[in-house]
C-alpha cells in the first residue's frame, strides 16, 4: 500500500466522521465526486493546482472564490487543507476511500457494470437487486459501455469481478479446446 493511499485513508476517515456528525454523508460524497471530476477533467485547473510557481495562498484564494457557495464547509475545509499541504494528488484516493468507508457503514456496495450498450433504469435495478442479494448489500450501479464484451455483463463490486460477458465465455471455450488438443 502506497504512502499516498495511507494518507488518503486517514483524511477519508476524518472527513467521514465529520460528515456523520452533520448528517450529510451522501452530500459530501457527491461534492467530492464533483471536485475530483473537475480536477481530472479540466486541464487548465489541473495545471493551475499543480503549478509549483503559484503559491498555496494564491491557489486557495482562487479556489475559495470559485467553490465557496458550491461546497459544504466540510468539503471546502478538506480542499483547503490538501491544497495547503500540497496533497492535491490524493483527491481520487480520498474519494475512493470515502466511498468505501461510507458503503461499509451504510451497507451500500458500488458496482461498476460493463455492458455492450447503456443499461436502462429497469435493467440497472434488476442487476442491483440480483447482485445485492449475492453480496448482501444495497447496490449502486455505475454503467460503463464496452462494445468489446460482445454481450452479457462484467460486474466489479469492490475487488471482485463477476464476468458473464460473451467475450469471456468464448475465451474460456477456446482455452478448453486448446487444452484438449495439447494432450
Amino acid at each position: 500500500m502506497s504512502r499516498d493511499t495511507v494518507v488518503a485513508k486517514r483524511y477519508a476517515r476524518a472527513l467521514y466522521s465529520a460528515a456523520v456528525e452533520k448528517g450529510i454523508t451522501l452530500e459530501v460524497e457527491e461534492e467530492l465526486k464533483a471536485v475530483v471530476g473537475l480536477l481530472h477533467s479540466d486541464q487548465e485547473i489541473k495545471r493551475f493546482i499543480l503549478a509549483p510557481r503559484i503559491s498555496e495562498s494564491d491557489k486557495l484564494k482562487v479556489l475559495r472564490t470559485a467553490l465557496q457557495d458550491k461546497l459544504s464547509p466540510i468539503v471546502m475545509n478538506i480542499v483547503e487543507l490538501l491544497v495547503e499541504r500540497g496533497r492535491t494528488d490524493i483527491f481520487a484516493d480520498l474519494l475512493d476511500t470515502y466511498i468505501k468507508i461510507e458503503g461499509d457503514a451504510l451497507g451500500i456496495g458500488d458496482a461498476k457494470v460493463y455492458s455492450v450498450y447503456s443499461l436502462s433504469e429497469e435493467e440497472k435495478a434488476a442487476v442491483a437487486a440480483e447482485f445485492g442479494q449475492l453480496v448482501n448489500r444495497k447496490i449502486r450501479i455505475t454503467n460503463v459501455v464496452d462494445p468489446s464484451l460482445l454481450g452479457g455483463l462484467k460486474v466489479y463490486i469492490g475487488d471482485t469481478l463477476y464476468d458473464g460477458s460473451l467475450s469471456n465465455k468464448l475465451e474460456r471455450l477456446e482455452k478448453s479446446f486448446n487444452d484438449k488438443h495439447r494432450r
